[in-house]
């Protein structure tokens, strides 16, 4: 987004509806599970790498936008509004957490390690946000057995894409692609 005026540009909107997409093609690559095994949180990481807070929040809110008109863009290929409302959909809105508190940690500090922090951070809030979904839903589910089940499996895998989201990204930058 121009600071100037405060419009989007062709060159921010692409880029959102790009990663978008990604997000997309990320979720149908899964492992079922309680809460399913995908490369999405790879292309959240990726979004805020690539795009910076401000646009990669716009671009989870485009990628939930689609799932909940009925696009099958979530795990499993499934779509619609029940899903962000199901026991799951606590870690769909949390990706929306990740791209506002990367903000703040970017507002914080400069350079990779203030980015690779905001991402971490980000990424407990949407672990916190989902869990708290997660054991209200399910109704009967204690908070020890939902974080076994939802959040533990989820620690390694996840802070290896965000590894591999932010090489992904300085080899872009490094190419200048971006």
């Amino acid at each position: 987004m121009t600071r100037r005026t405060g419009k989007w540009s062709t060159r921010d909107m692409t880029a959102i509806a790009l990663m978008a997409v990604l997000m997309c093609l990320c979720t149908w690559i899964a492992i079922p599970a309680a809460v399913p095994f995908t490369l999405q949180t790879f292309a959240v990481f990726a979004a805020v790498e690539l795009l910076g807070p401000r646009r990669a929040f716009w671009s989870v809110a485009v990628y939930l936008l689609m799932g909940a008109v009925g696009l099958p863009v979530f795990s499993g290929m499934t779509g619609g509004f029940g899903i962000l409302l199901g026991q799951t959909g606590g870690y769909l809105w949390g990706f929306l957490l990740l791209p506002l508190i990367c903000r703040g940690a970017a507002a914080a500090g400069q350079g990779r390690l203030a980015r690779i922090v905001g991402m971490v951070l980000g990424m407990l809030a949407c672990y916190g946000l989902g869990t708290a979904w997660f054991v209200f839903v399910s109704g009967g589910t204690g908070w020890i057995t939902a974080l076994t089940m939802c959040v533990l499996p989820f620690l390694l895998p996840d802070a290896i894409k965000l590894a591999l989201a932010v090489s992904f990204a300085d080899g872009l930058r490094k190419r200048r692609v971006i």
